[in-house]
């Protein structure tokens, strides 16, 4: 049932930003470390660069283990499946990298995500993942859900922070600039935005 795919071809491209929610997953090298699993969602937050490199935006949260366990080791799988239409679930495994407010690439990565103004979900770094092996398989146990609309609360939340209160806000949380395994995470103060 499932097919692996040398590329990121039209057809998946299109199932995967078709998709209003997708999964991250990531963990340290540490055999007893924590895994991390991490809905993402909004709208206009995940692009697909090219046939081997998708990104999406990191807001702020109150911790940070993808960017954590990505500085470490850059392994992660990202997954999506179909809530409607056919039965269909995507992986992509690979490479990822947190590219930094303070970054060269930054302002032209940012480009990718028109649709949507990161300006009230505090930004903290744009996620870029360089696809080693995309699967799919098929999803025929995944409940049909209908998607309604996203929720606005993240950006209601963050909108009344600057970047000053957001480095406040991180720092009082205890796994953002530490991982719950003690990796290094969000790098401290977070550099001015400029979008």
């Amino acid at each position: 049932m499932g097919k692996t795919y040398e590329r990121i071809d039209n057809r998946l491209r299109s199932f995967i930003e078709a998709q209003p929610l997708f999964f991250t997953a990531t963990a340290p090298l540490g055999a007893d470390g924590t895994v991390n699993l991490s809905p993402k969602g909004l709208k206009g937050s995940f692009a697909v660069l090219d046939d081997h490199t998708v990104a999406y935006l990191d807001f702020a949260g109150s911790n940070a283990e993808t960017v954590a366990h990505l500085r470490e080791n850059g392994r992660i799988t990202l997954m999506w499946c179909a809530f409607q239409g056919p039965p269909t679930i995507v992986r992509v495994h690979g490479r990822g990298e947190p590219v930094f407010r303070d970054d060269a690439r930054f302002g032209d990565l940012l480009a990718h995500f028109p649709d949507i103004d990161p300006t009230p979900h505090g930004l903290r770094a744009i996620i870029v993942v360089t696809a080693e092996l995309v699967r799919d398989t098929c999803g025929y146990a995944v409940p049909f859900m209908t998607y309604q609309e996203d929720r606005d609360l993240h950006a209601r939340r963050f909108a009344r922070e600057d970047d000053a209160s957001l480095d406040t806000y991180f720092r009082r949380k205890e796994h953002v600039e530490t991982s719950l395994d003690g990796l290094p995470g969000l790098p401290l103060p977070l550099p001015p935005s400029t979008f």
